[in-house]
């Protein structure tokens, strides 16, 4: 969400666009304007909630979350994220526009078989995917890190070919891809790990953060 990110992007100071929700949105910190925004169609969201009858769905409407009802997950997630959580009843009754994305909230291993089962039923229609373990993501077909990415680059008028790209989750693989050197932590999911150039220390020895480094030396000299 812009709002969960905007905190950290204030601390920095960075005034550039961001890549929020998984692609579907690259958004101005200093307005809040949305550069891009690419949401799920409203009836295909509606299909996506009926076939979720039964598990705590998040959803994403003008950067506000909407939740049926109060849930263990919807708290753990309000915690993780630092925001508020708005409990409307149930979503496929309430939803009238068309959601930025849908974010199933469980157990890693009850989800990767969803994962599996959602994949098979809407193919091509939709992006979906886990960012972490425990959350499994919904967005427009057309949407990824790697597009939200894409658009960045022809906004700010930056080469795809001197582009690095670091990731970690399964929600990274379309933003290695598109990145011209494709950089993953140690602790990556296995499919980033075949898919790095460069393979760097995971985040409790700030391995990004030793990049960054590296790099800034390397253009000082």
């Amino acid at each position: 969400m812009f709002q969960a990110v905007r905190p950290y992007v204030d601390a920095a100071g960075i005034d550039d666009p961001v890549v929020c929700y998984q692609g579907a949105v690259v958004a101005e910190p200093a307005t809040g304007k949305f550069l891009r925004h690419v949401p799920i169609p409203l009836e295909l969201a509606r299909e996506a909630l009926g076939s979720l009858d039964g598990w705590p769905v998040n959803c994403y409407v003008d950067d506000e979350l909407y939740v049926a009802e109060h849930t263990e997950e919807s708290r753990a997630y309000a915690g993780f994220q630092d925001i508020e959580v708005h409990a409307v009843g149930p979503l496929l009754d309430w939803l009238e526009e068309p959601p930025t994305k849908l974010v199933v909230v469980g157990e890693p291993t009850r989800l990767d078989r969803l994962e599996v089962e959602m994949k098979e039923r809407f193919g091509p229609r939709m992006f979906i995917s886990k960012s972490l373990p425990f959350f499994l993501e919904f967005a427009n077909a057309e949407v990824s890190k790697g597009s939200g990415l894409a658009f960045l680059a022809e906004h700010l008028g930056f080469a795809q070919a001197r582009t690095l790209g670091v990731g970690d989750g399964e929600n990274d693989r379309e933003l290695l891809d598109w990145s011209g050197y494709a950089v993953a932590v140690e602790n990556a999911h296995p499919s980033l790990l075949r898919r790095a150039d460069l393979v760097i220390p995971g985040p409790d020895e700030e391995g990004v953060a030793q990049l960054i480094e590296s790099y800034l030396e390397l253009e000082s000299q």
